[in-house]
């Protein structure tokens, strides 16, 4: 491993290294006004959820890491401690980069990108249209950490209203990730586009407490087939078949065709069977899995 100490290379070298490895970074497209209520739109890949009740988002306009200046959302948001986070989708990634640009203070950010602005109901920033999502957000707090450039300012802001296109959820009303189509920052250049095969689900931890890949038998643990997320699926279970259960699938003709092919081959039998317990995750039977792989 290559050991870095942040105070022994540049703030740009290690802002790199930091964003490079901590992504993908959700996007708030915030948009906001100084006192004479001039609009300003601009990007921030510092930024995430913190809390529901009340429900808290973060995102930090840090300070330019060439010149220790600071960002106009900065300096709006502690005029008019009100701003709108937009979400940002494929559809709009372009423009969304676009906004980015550091325009002179008092440019429209807008205008300059090609979006429609929309009147906010409770602040009194804008909307961006073309955005799936909207939260129109009351400033609590701007918490500055560090001086230098490169220094983090945490907006720390309750969200009042939310503005969700409906054309992005599913038939039970929640947020379709597919129709959502989000994007997020990767290092440099780089984005992601959470879409298509990129998007899987992992069943959350049960409740009841899964066995733990402690508790997985160590030949099965040791396994040269199964990876990590493998025994992390197979972790998750509550207790292991019965031996009346493993018994009753040994009849399943592929466990049947390994155990002839092997008969005389305990290291390959063993593998193959390893091999088709992974098949059996992978289509997200587990419980098949493990009557798999308790086989003698």
């Amino acid at each position: 491993m290559k050991i870095i100490d942040p105070k022994n290379v540049s703030t740009g070298e290690f802002h790199s290294y930091m964003l490079g490895a901590i992504a993908p970074r959700p996007i708030a497209f915030a948009s906001t006004v100084d006192k004479e209520g001039n609009v300003n739109l601009s990007p921030f890949s510092f930024f995430n959820a913190f809390g529901s009740n009340p429900p808290v988002v973060v995102f930090s306009p840090a300070r330019r890491v060439r010149d220790n200046s600071t960002k106009h959302t900065l300096e709006n948001v502690h005029e008019v401690s009100e701003v709108v986070i937009n979400i940002v989708n494929y559809k709009m990634v372009e423009q969304m980069s676009l906004a980015s640009t550091e325009y002179d203070k008092g440019v429209n950010e807008f205008l300059k990108a090609g979006f429609t602005e929309v009147k906010s109901e409770l602040v009194k920033p804008p909307r961006v249209a073309e955005a799936p999502v909207a939260f129109e957000c009351k400033v609590l707090q701007v918490l500055p950490v560090g001086e230098g450039g490169g220094a983090a300012n945490l907006v720390i802001c309750e969200i009042l209203l939310a503005h969700i296109d409906e054309n992005i959820l599913d038939t039970q009303g929640k947020i379709d990730p597919f129709k959502l189509d989000p994007v997020a920052r990767m290092g440099g250049d780089w984005y992601c586009r959470a879409s298509g095969e990129s998007l899987f689900e992992i069943p959350k931890p049960l409740r009841t407490k899964g066995i733990g890949v402690d508790n997985i038998p160590a030949g099965i643990r040791d396994s040269v087939v199964l990876t990590g997320n493998n025994l992390g699926r197979l972790g998750n279970v509550e207790k292991l078949p019965t031996g009346e259960e493993v018994e009753e699938f040994a009849h399943k003709p592929e466990l049947q065709e390994i155990r002839t092919r092997f008969q005389n081959d305990q290291e390959s039998y063993l593998f193959h069977l390893h091999q088709l317990a992974q098949e059996y995750i992978l289509q997200g039977d587990v419980d098949g899995a493990w009557k798999v792989l308790l086989q003698h």
